[in-house]
């Protein structure tokens, strides 16, 4: 194809001087075809460009909006032009793009502007993506970013605009980048149409629309009935570009986008069968006012979560009675609902995500008997009787009790449930051990303290907050990472009864001091178990342990805040996190201290541009099992990224070893501080100066002159290759 003459601003025998380098920022849903318009231009253009991908920038992997804002201003100053692969949905997110290089630089936009349903059709299928944003989780972010899209205007700072509505657009497009020379210049100026309903594109739900014949007279629709509305039906032609129509999501196909939309909602949803009203007996009109009346008092304290009553039988007595009350009391029915399925098979088999199950236990928490119980036991594989059996031996009715579900679990892996709560309710079946012989006074006292704690118990779940998530900024679906302070957990915590089931749940974040109690157990999620993996085996973890000894696991953190920094794991069951020590542990604390000592004399010896060592515990830490930080004050590291990770390590949430052993020596137990020490502004660990953000922070620390504060130096809190020095037991 010739390329159109009057694109050059320079005419024939005229001596060409070298023209602005350029910045084209592709603006696009994930799906529309931004990185393969990047290969085409790169592969057929004479002018040198730098493809900027945050899907990539991070050494092949997921990095930041800095990062490639760093990127770019290098390929910059290389002489090469830009081309900035991002999502870009917004005003907000081209602002800082618009500045690179300054006015020497020409800022062009080309917005792939195509309609959501067809960006979710191509996203859902992809396999292999960069970004791993490919099926639910690419159909979820892309029907979160439809309503945020805000089309470019040339008074943002643009020089030129393209706007590319199908597939003939893109390739005029690619032509006029791709066949544009090094001393090429382009005319100013929009060209294309803008799209006058982009805000108004249908999101993931009407895309998958399908209505289903329901078999269920009377019960609970499923979740294609409730969230896909008509306007896509097999046969009729949906409104997708191309060969897109909706008779190409019928079978199969539909049926995997329908799961991955389901597997995309991210709302905390429990999972609960009906307590005591199968093998145990106890009336169902009693029942269901009992479960009403614990719904209605739970729904206001769960947030945005969700309860689901579920039973297996299409007839399902429990269900309709339920149902029935629950309208008459007007509960919300997006807080609340009933729903006929396998409890152990909700996503994969009817789209519904719960992430939390309950289990209508027996008294001994084994597998075996019949119902829920072996159903569940059996769906969660050995790993649930196993994590069962580390939390308790029995329970008792009227109890609860939270088990984080391993992530080998079948029942994590294919249905993604994150935890499983056993609850024991009263028994009225004479072949059952503690029949009640229909005392229904005594016996609807537990049945709600059953319910009670069981909701409590997903509450405790939900205020953790151990899920994962999106980022507002690169809009990527990541989990964070094991043995990272992360920082959107906000260490949330709760208190926990150490006998089995669920007794006092408080929630740290309510206490009016600094303190926190010293009898506190958080409910860890799967992720959080790794440390503690690491500690009760640390010979199947060869390649992170430094070393093992009896009673100590030393390994490298695996995303240090500084040049160096380790933790030193205690290797004793039942002491999750400093909160957990007793003056009986001291002797063990004394060890762990030596241990960092030890190695932080190592690395002094071995780095002399490394001056200070710290050594202490995080108040509230966010991975389960005691382990001391033994951490270098530089705090040069590329994982320092934000103000909690900062403000974990530079204020009092950060408890200095010396003085944990110390004040357990002195008063038998520590006092801690909660999470608001974390929203701190950010100022210098050493002379105190206020900075507003990391990067400022880190450039003020490489050259700051000043001493450490007297605090720090006294009484051994700060060590060095001079005062280091060996605690005795």
């Amino acid at each position: 194809m010739k390329f159109p003459e009057y694109l050059f601003n320079f005419c024939e025998g005229e001596e060409k001087q070298e023209t602005k380098a350029i910045v084209v920022i592709l603006m696009g849903l994930p799906g529309s075809g931004k990185s393969t318009f990047c290969d085409h231009v790169m592969r057929s253009s004479s002018r040198p460009w730098a493809r900027i991908c945050q899907d990539t920038i991070n050494n092949g992997k997921s990095g930041t909006k800095l990062q490639c804002l760093s990127s770019a201003t290098s390929a910059l100053k290389e002489g090469k032009s830009v081309l900035v692969d991002r999502c870009n949905i917004n005003k907000e997110q081209r602002v800082d793009f618009l500045k690179l290089g300054g006015a020497k630089v020409e800022k062009h936009a080309v917005v792939l502007d195509f309609p959501a349903k067809l960006c979710i059709s191509r996203s859902v299928k992809r396999t292999g993506h960069e970004g791993n944003l490919q099926g639910g989780k690419a159909a979820a972010v892309v029907n979160q970013m439809v309503p945020k899209k805000e089309l470019p205007k040339l008074a943002e700072g643009f020089a030129r605009i393209n706007f590319c509505q199908d597939e003939k657009d893109v390739k005029e497009s690619i032509n006029v980048y791709g066949l544009l020379g090094p001393l090429d210049s382009l005319p100013s100026g929009c060209f294309g149409n803008k799209n006058s309903d982009t805000k108004t594109q249908l999101g993931i739900m009407k895309f998958l629309k399908k209505v289903e014949p329901s078999s269920n007279a009377g019960s609970e629709p499923t979740i294609s009935q409730k969230l896909i509305p008509n306007e896509i039906s097999p046969g009729k032609d949906s409104g997708l570009q191309g060969t897109e129509k909706a008779s190409d999501l019928t079978g199969v196909a539909h049926k995997k986008l329908e799961e991955a939309a389901a597997a995309s909602d991210d709302i905390p949803t429990l999972a609960f069968p009906s307590i005591s009203t199968a093998d145990f007996q106890f009336n169902l009109e009693k029942a269901s006012d009992i479960i009403v009346e614990k719904v209605e008092e739970f729904v206001g304290k769960i947030g945005k979560a969700k309860l689901v009553l579920v039973d297996l039988s299409h007839k399902s007595k429990i269900l309709s009675l339920v149902k029935t009350k629950a309208e008459q009391k007007n509960i919300d029915t997006h807080k609340f609902s009933t729903f006929v399925g396998d409890i152990t098979r909700l996503r994969s088999l009817k789209g519904l995500h719960c992430n939390v199950i309950a289990n209508a236990a027996n008294w001994r928490l084994k597998p075996g008997g019949g119902g829920v119980n072996a159903a569940i036991f059996s769906a969660a594989g050995s790993e649930l009787d196993i994590a069962t059996k580390e939390k308790a031996d029995c329970l008792s009715p009227g109890n609860a009790l939270v088990v984080p579900l391993p992530s080998s679990s079948p029942l994590f892996t294919r249905e993604g449930v994150t935890h499983v709560i056993h609850v024991l309710g009263p028994n009225m079946n004479p072949q059952r051990p503690d029949c009640l012989k229909d005392d229904y006074v005594h016996g609807s006292e537990l049945l709600r303290k059953a319910y009670t704690s069981l909701f409590e118990g997903f509450s405790s779940i939900v205020r953790s907050n151990i899920e994962v998530h999106y980022t507002n900024d690169d809009h990527k679906l990541k989990r964070e990472a094991a043995y990272e302070f992360d920082e959107n957990k906000k260490y949330k915590g709760c208190e926990q009864d150490t006998q089995p089931g669920l007794s006092d749940f408080r929630d740290v974040r309510k206490i009016p001091d600094e303190k926190v109690s010293l009898e506190t157990t958080k409910t860890w999620g799967s992720w959080a178990q790794a440390l503690y993996n690491i500690a009760m085996h640390p010979e199947n973890h060869t390649k992170v342990v430094l070393e093992t000894l009896d009673d100590v696991v030393v390994m490298n953190d695996a995303y240090p805040k500084a040049k160096r920094h380790i933790l030193v794991l205690a290797r004793a069951k039942g002491l999750d996190s400093v909160a957990d020590v007793h003056i009986e542990h001291i002797s063990l604390l004394k060890s762990m201290h030596d241990v960092g000592l030890k190695w932080a004399q190592k690395f002094l010896n071995e780095d002399k541009s490394l001056s200070f060592f710290r050594l202490g515990y995080h108040s509230v830490p966010s991975m389960r099992q005691l382990h001391l930080h033994v951490i270098s004050q530089d705090f040069d590291s590329g994982h320092l990224k934000n103000k909690k990770h900062w403000n974990s390590f530079n204020t009092p949430f950060f408890i200095d070893s010396v003085d944990v052993i110390k004040e357990l020596d002195e008063v038998g137990k520590v006092t801690l501080k909660n999470d608001k020490f974390l929203s701190m502004e950010l100022r210098c660990h050493k002379c105190k100066s206020a900075h507003p953000n990391i990067p400022r922070l880190k450039a003020h620390i490489s050259s700051c002159q000043a001493s450490f504060p007297t605090d720090l130096l006294q009484n051994s809190r700060l060590v060095s290759s001079e005062d280091i020095t060996y605690f005795c037991e």
